[in-house]
């Protein structure tokens, strides 16, 4: 099995098919310095249908943005004491702003060093009855949590709904947190992916998926090209998965996750897994190039499509 998902892994790695999803989102982490790239990702023929920003109001880089075109998702990032994220999304709202979802909590099983908001199970319950629970309650839907790909995510989880809970039950009458949709990150290699997503799955069933960020992180190109391809097809393909976002929509000198795993070289310009993921084709961009350089277009696609259907039979 392992030596499959090697070989596939490869294939894709230099097969450049052009392939589109209307599941695809971006995260969106702005370059102050480079503000030119901002329009790549809402450039004429792109796949993606909405964004986040960890934040709760639109990036101004995209606030002329209609929401039916590219759709923006508020986030409650970490703990508060207030309802400044619930006024924010009612902002929205009465500004004519269709808010359909709202994202909550990034990674709080993290520390805040590692870029976790690094929450309580109870803290974030009382901040989700005071916060989501009201939006809720217009109809707007609400994901659990994003905890980080450790162990201690579903633990978290379960600890946080079970707080929630007794905050909104009383005596003779108890009560459930209730959400929409399941969130989850990822960093790693692709059999740990599917792995984790049948985890949430089992331990969170009937429901929808969203991967809002995820990566193989710190590898060689052709490794991140193959986890990018393979994870891609696999996320179209599963009814389950609802949306999912590429962590890597910067430059390769800027990248956190490694030089191989981002959307954009030195110079703005798409690499291969960028202009994939917006549903073009192969660009040639070195990563960690300056200036584009061009290597050879890999095997043809049918032949790629006929590898990648045999191998997924075995």
């Amino acid at each position: 099995m392992h030596s499959s998902f090697a070989l596939l892994a490869a294939i894709l790695s230099v097969a450049h098919a052009q392939t589109r999803s209307d599941k695809r989102g971006l995260v969106f982490v702005p370059n102050p310095k480079a503000p030119e790239d901002n329009k790549i990702w809402v450039q004429e023929g792109s796949d993606l249908t909405w964004y986040y920003n960890y934040d709760p109001v639109p990036a101004p880089a995209f606030a002329d943005q209609p929401q039916s075109d590219f759709e923006f998702v508020p986030m409650l990032w970490g703990s508060i004491d207030d309802t400044s994220f619930r006024d924010a999304v009612n902002g929205l709202i009465s500004d004519g702003r269709n808010i359909s979802h709202v994202l909550t909590f990034n990674e709080p099983d993290g520390p805040t060093q590692y870029g976790g908001s690094n929450v309580f199970p109870w803290k974030a319950a009382q901040v989700w009855v005071d916060n989501i629970i009201p939006l809720q309650e217009k109809g707007i839907k609400v994901g659990l949590p994003a905890c980080t790909g450790a162990p201690s995510g579903i633990p978290w989880l379960q600890q946080f709904l079970g707080n929630c809970s007794q905050l909104i039950s009383t005596d003779g009458n108890e009560r459930n947190c209730s959400y929409d949709f399941v969130t989850l990150h990822w960093y790693g290699n692709f059999e740990g992916l599917a792995s984790h997503l049948g985890e949430y799955s089992a331990a969170f069933p009937n429901k929808s998926q969203w991967i809002t960020e995820y990566n193989l992180d710190h590898q060689d190109l052709g490794a991140t090209q193959g986890f990018f391809n393979m994870s891609a097809e696999y996320f179209d393909r599963l009814e389950n998965v609802a949306r999912y976002s590429y962590f890597g929509s910067f430059r390769s000198d800027k990248s956190n996750v490694g030089p191989n795993a981002v959307m954009l070289n030195n110079d703005g310009e798409l690499t291969d897994i960028g202009s994939w993921y917006l549903g073009g084709t192969a660009t040639g961009v070195q990563p960690q190039s300056g200036p584009a350089t061009r290597r050879p277009a890999g095997i043809p696609l049918a032949v790629t499509l006929a590898l990648i259907g045999g191998l997924l039979l075995i």
